[in-house]
């Protein structure tokens, strides 16, 4: 059976990539949309990329809506902004989310509808050239064909695909990730974390995401936790870069499994950042998943250091559930309870959260069947 195997036409990685890609980046069109967040103004990152579109006569317009994790309600504000600007590509420059809208409202502009008419559908249509510049190491949405849009309406996630979301250029560069908070470093890099761990057990993955997804795995366990305790370290900054990269472009090829699919409704319902619900079900998802694929979690025990060749796949795997629990405790990663959710309110949707991750289709990449009901369960031993 072949594998294809889908990446951004180019990739810019590592110190002083932004420069490197400057001539690229300046030949995609005159005037580029820039979707971003408030933070990146603040920080003078966005005048940087502004000034080096100035210097080579090409125009910008800077979009500074994404608040949070993108909704329908800000896709269809930058749409009408994008051609009341007259643009003629597109820049998200930030963490996942504004990277995310910069991929929806690519598509929106040139499609028609609404954007809830797109959801779990492939985009097939071109979108205009497509740049993305992550300032967080976690999402890996500079290297997927993905976009996770909030239905404001149906309070679900929409997931839209297909390989015209894939940026046109990546420029991955850790200078933009120094200032990242630590909260925000660990929730984006357990994200990472996640898509690696799925994406290597998934039953799509194949060679080539396997290579990916077992470096980065390696990397995360190295080097998170020191980002996360000083994040002025600039060699662990880089090594979650390159890690967050490699997750991605893993788990763009061969898909994420369970706790994506039920980390999508804690988000949608509760507004829990993505990669902190990620984090939340990793421990009670994988203790789940594990007996599926008990030779697959050996190996990225094996390949972290935490079991050797004289464990049984049993036990190598049981091990690196116990690494995972760990790197989520040094991370601080809270429960539903100390995130402040009411658990009354959380079982009264606990049915429509299960039935929402089950059609998501994530959860049917597991390594063992799953049921709406294997689902339920899961959500309820996060209480106890």
């Amino acid at each position: 059976m072949a594998n294809k195997i889908t990446t951004p036409g180019t990739i810019f990685l590592g110190e002083n990539a932004l420069l490197e890609a400057e001539g690229t980046l300046c030949s995609l069109g005159k005037k580029a949309f820039i979707v971003t967040g408030k933070s990146m103004i603040k920080q003078g990152n966005v005048e940087v990329l502004t000034q080096l579109l100035k210097k080579n006569d090409v125009d910008s317009f800077v979009c500074s809506n994404i608040t949070g994790e993108p909704t329908d309600i800000m896709i269809n504000e930058g749409v009408e902004l994008y051609k009341t600007e007259m643009c003629d590509f597109i820049i998200g420059f930030g963490g996942g989310s504004p990277i995310d809208a910069a991929k929806a409202i690519g598509v929106m502009a040139v499609s028609e509808g609404k954007i809830s008419d797109y959801n779990g559908k492939f985009i097939t249509k071109a979108i205009p050239p497509l740049v993305a510049i992550p300032s967080t190491s976690g999402t890996g949405s500079e290297v997927t064909q993905f976009t996770i849009i909030s239905d404001t309406e149906k309070n679900i996630k929409m997931l839209l695909k297909g390989t015209p979301l894939l940026p046109t250029v990546a420029i991955v560069d850790p200078v933009f990730t120094m200032l990242t908070p630590p909260n925000v470093t660990a929730a984006t890099g357990l994200d990472a974390l996640t898509h690696a761990v799925e994406s290597f057990t998934s039953k799509k993955a194949f060679s080539i995401s396997d290579l990916y997804a077992l470096s980065a795995v390696k990397r995360i366990f190295q080097y998170l936790p020191i980002a996360y305790k000083d994040g002025s370290n600039v060699k662990a900054r880089e090594e979650m870069s390159i890690a967050a990269l490699e997750a991605g472009i893993s788990f763009n090829n061969s898909s994420v499994t369970i706790v994506h699919g039920m980390s999508r409704p804690i988000g949608a319902i509760f507004h829990v950042p993505h990669g902190i619900s990620n984090a939340m079900l990793l421990g009670e998802c994988l203790s789940f998943a594990l007996d599926g694929a008990y030779e697959k979690f050996a190996q990225l025990g094996r390949a972290i250091g935490v079991a050797n060749l004289d464990y049984s796949n049993e036990n190598a795997a049981k091990e690196f559930l116990n690494a995972i629990q760990e790197i989520c405790r040094v991370c601080e990663v809270p429960t539903l309870e100390g995130y402040g959710i009411d658990k009354a309110e959380f079982f009264n949707v606990i049915y429509k959260m299960s039935k929402d991750a089950y059609d998501s289709g994530s959860p049917l990449n597991t390594r063992k069947p799953v049921t709406i009901e294997d689902i339920k369960l899961i959500y309820e031993k996060l209480w106890k």
